[in-house]
């Protein structure tokens, strides 16, 4: 019977004969096999000791992980489950029990209604003094499930989580019983890494000012709730830069046009000042420029401040589908690339503007926020951007042994791998003497990921020229400028290809952030001051506002061309839909 359930694993077969490192199981093929073996995982995945990542999703028949996943795999370093079945019971037997490595752990979309007792889920699941089950847990994507509450059991179990997703589920308020008291939580607080804090589409009522009790809190998302207020403790997040509370309807009327329309620290500013309590003087003049806007309004022929705030706030994209595109982009990926940086996206992002003021050293720095955030500095994933028109396709991902690969990073000369990753050593090595200090900066940072690397990773164009060398450096030949107006976008990871997704979600949601701004400073430049509305130069010509950016789809295919990522596909940007509009 042992020998008859192995060989109908023949994948587990292969991945314990090649030591792999990597496995992901497609949900829909395995589902048939999943059923008849009770709902839950083989026997056989446990016999993978040496396994880091795993992902198995979309496999309606998986209710359950069973026993000792967690010991059997004590390298695990990702787990992704979307999109399955799983419960808080079978989740718990394959949890119970220390991960100590796990990183990125993804159980959105499997109906959920509390979480397992591992991650806190279980009144008093483990004791305030216990070890955290894991230590290293940095993403916890919870998104679609059906979650009312959370415990506080989740701060101790998860000390080092620096991003929590719980988008679309039923959660009632926020941080709620998130937060532990004060008298039970660790030093230093809960959640002393928290950056990134995602809520949109649930049924949050109360957003608490414990709120600033976060004191990483980079970027937080509650779109679509049932918000009537928002605390002015939000004023009080010291990083706070990013905020989306669209969808809500405040009691406020003026602070709900300024969420619709207005950056993050216009309206932090505005809940640090009391809200409405304003002084005569100051409700005075924004009376007057409220006239004054009215009147040009009438002038324009325009259809009010509201429709104007709308129209101004709506950030647009178009999806250009392989099957319209006369000639698409396509990338091959070479098979020795598994075992090195499997995971790769990759898009053309047509109509940027990056020619007016500082929008190209804007770009670059949006560019470095993102390695160093959701990248979780460039660990987990990489981004490398670079100009359309001086790229030849077809391009080939793939890798080279350190030798043989020739890279012209950016700002310097053509140079071999080895001799580049032993030049920024050396460098290294100099500014931590230089600067008397233990850290360094740039790519200095980034070295130890290739450390043990027989070969190294690459993108090649047509000519045979390297234009990425992932996670170190792009090529100064396809160097973004400011004429640039057509990118190439690739993101690569060597833990999972979600997060290559949910990365190039949110640098294309940035980038067209960043058009929308260059071209409100350049509608802005020569207007009369008095005219700003709410938030200073939001007043953008809708006309300008409605041209999209397009986004082409790209294709990664093997050797043979059969498919293996295509993006965006329908389900993705689904993760910034709150702030982006998509025509497909």
């Amino acid at each position: 019977m042992a020998a008859a359930a192995a060989a109908a694993w023949p994948e587990l077969e292969a991945a314990a004969r090649e030591r792999r490192r990597e496995l992901s199981l497609p949900g829909a093929a395995v589902a048939e096999r999943v059923a008849a073996g009770g709902g839950r995982l083989p026997a056989a995945l446990l016999a993978l000791p040496l396994l880091q990542s795993l992902e198995l999703s979309g496999c309606a028949a998986l209710r359950e992980l069973g026993p000792g996943l967690a010991a059997a795999l004590p390298a695990l370093h990702t787990l992704v489950l979307r999109g399955n079945a799983l419960g808080p019971a079978g989740l718990g037997a394959g949890l119970g029990g220390a991960l100590p490595a796990l990183r990125v752990l993804d159980l959105s979309g499997n109906g959920l209604e509390a979480l397992p007792a591992a991650l806190g889920g279980a009144a008093d699941a483990e004791p305030p003094g216990a070890a955290p089950a894991f230590p290293q847990l940095r993403s916890l994507n919870l998104s679609g499930n059906r979650l009312r509450e959370l415990g506080p059991g989740l701060a101790r179990a998860a000390p080092q989580l620096q991003a929590l997703l719980l988008s679309g589920n039923r959660l009632r308020a926020l941080p709620g019983g998130l937060l532990p008291p004060p008298a039970a939580a660790a030093p230093g607080g809960p959640f002393p890494l928290l950056s990134r804090l995602e809520a949109a589409d649930n049924e949050v009522e109360e957003l608490g000012a414990d709120i600033a009790a976060l004191p990483a809190l980079k970027s937080l998302d509650v779109a679509n709730n049932h918000l009537r207020e928002l605390p002015s403790a939000l004023a009080d997040c010291p990083r706070l830069k990013e905020a989306n509370f669209r969808g809500n309807q405040l009691k406020d009327k003026r602070l709900e046009k300024m969420v619709n329309g207005c950056q993050t620290k216009a309206i932090l500013d505005y809940l640090r000042a009391g809200g409405r309590g304003k002084g005569k003087a100051e409700s005075t003049r924004e009376e007057a420029r409220k006239k004054k806007r009215e009147k040009q309004q009438k002038k324009d022929g325009g259809d009010g401040e509201q429709d104007e705030v709308e129209e101004a706030s709506k950030l647009l994209v178009k999806v250009l589908h392989v099957s319209e595109n006369p000639a698409p982009l396509v990338v091959k990926v070479s098979p020795g690339i598994k075992d090195v940086r499997p995971f790769i996206v990759c898009c053309v992002l047509r109509g940027v503007n990056l020619k007016p003021g500082n929008a190209l050293k804007r770009f670059l720095s949006a560019q470095t926020k993102l390695h160093e955030d959701i990248c979780e500095k460039r660990t987990v994933a990489t981004i490398a951007t670079h100009d359309l028109q001086l790229i030849k396709a077809p391009l080939m991902y793939d890798v080279q042994p350190p030798d043989t690969l020739k890279v012209t990073p950016l700002g310097r000369k053509e140079i071999k791998a080895k001799d580049l990753l032993r030049q920024l050593q050396l460098e290294a090595e100099e500014q931590r003497k230089q600067k008397k200090r233990q850290n360094v900066s740039g790519l200095h940072r980034y070295l130890q990921l290739l450390d043990g690397k027989d070969n190294y990773p690459c993108l090649v164009d047509a000519e045979g020229i390297v234009i990425s060398f992932p996670p170190i450096t792009n090529s100064e030949k396809t160097k973004i400028r400011k004429d640039t107006r057509d990118l190439f976008l690739e993101v690569t990871s060597d833990t999972s290809l979600q997060i290559c997704k949910d990365v190039m979600d949110t640098l294309i949601l940035k980038i067209a952030e960043l058009n929308r701004s260059t071209l409100e400073n350049k509608e802005d430049s020569g207007s009369d001051n008095e005219s700003d509305a709410l938030c200073g130069p939001a007043a953008l010509n809708p006309s300008q506002n409605a041209q999209p950016m397009l986004v082409e789809q790209v294709r990664v295919v093997d050797t043979d061309g059969n498919l293996k990522v295509l993006y965006p596909s329908k389900t993705d940007l689904s993760t910034v839909s709150s702030l982006l509009t998509v025509i497909r």
